[in-house]
């Protein structure tokens, strides 16, 4: 494998242009035309020393996503919990694959999209026949990248994630071919939990047994609910059978 290094005819100037045309101040989090930076000059970008070291950037279709908001403890922090719970254990007991929760890059070439998912999970089938695979980084010494077509994402929304989640990564995972795609807003009264499968031209709703929905990559039912915990405050589970 070869890093991939910065290009020095690399349009930087450019890029610089485009971060500084930003009409939205107040904003943490926006979306910009990504104007002549192509996904291929994004990537040398990430793995640069000039890549910010806080806040979330991702390029998707052509735009540039920039998020400089807090996680929310409640209806993201503890949701990625909840999950990570309970499929981590799984995964490892039935040795299927790789999990990656949070700032694991995600590259995808026919999706146009360069992002890092809440968590992501790629089997080792997916690794084993090229459908994923591990960019090293510019020294060498470990990878930053994932390219490939994992078999699982997952998005928690946020205010500021709305329709990156629930609109264009929706899309852009969809054109990838990931398999299956958990879409979770816990923020109202009533948590929306979506297993979504690949279908013909969107996502559709996986099967459901009651309030139990079927995931076939991890070949079990789940349902996400809220608790409250030892401090009477509101947690998160997600049960399994």
């Amino acid at each position: 494998m070869t890093a991939i290094l910065l290009d020095r005819d690399a349009p930087q100037a450019e890029i610089a242009l485009a971060l500084d045309d930003i009409h939205d101040d107040d904003s943490t989090a926006f979306f910009m035309p990504a104007g002549a930076m192509t996904l291929v000059q994004f990537r040398r970008w990430t793995h640069s020393p000039t890549f910010p070291k806080t806040g979330t950037l991702s390029y998707i279709g052509k735009e540039v996503f920039i998020d400089m908001s807090p996680e929310r403890l409640k209806s993201h922090g503890s949701v990625k919990t909840a999950v990570g719970g309970t499929v981590i254990p799984l995964v490892l007991k039935r040795k299927t694959g790789k999990l990656y929760f949070d700032r694991s890059r995600l590259v995808n070439k026919d999706a146009d999209i360069s992002n890092e998912p809440d968590a992501l999970f790629a089997s080792w089938e997916a690794f084993k026949t090229g459908r994923i695979r591990m960019v090293p980084s510019n020294d060498g010494d470990d990878y930053i990248e994932l390219e490939g077509t994992p078999d699982w994402v997952l998005e928690v929304v946020s205010p500021s994630s709305v329709s990156k989640d629930k609109v264009k990564l929706r899309k852009r995972y969809h054109l990838a071919g990931i398999l299956e795609y958990w879409l979770i807003d816990a923020r109202g009264d009533e948590i929306e939990f979506q297993i979504l499968m690949h279908g013909d031209d969107d996502y559709v709703p996986a099967k459901r047994v009651g309030e139990w929905q079927v995931s076939p990559v991890f070949g079990k039912k789940f349902r996400l609910r809220r608790i409250e915990d030892e401090l009477g405050d509101v947690d998160f589970r997600l049960d399994v059978k």
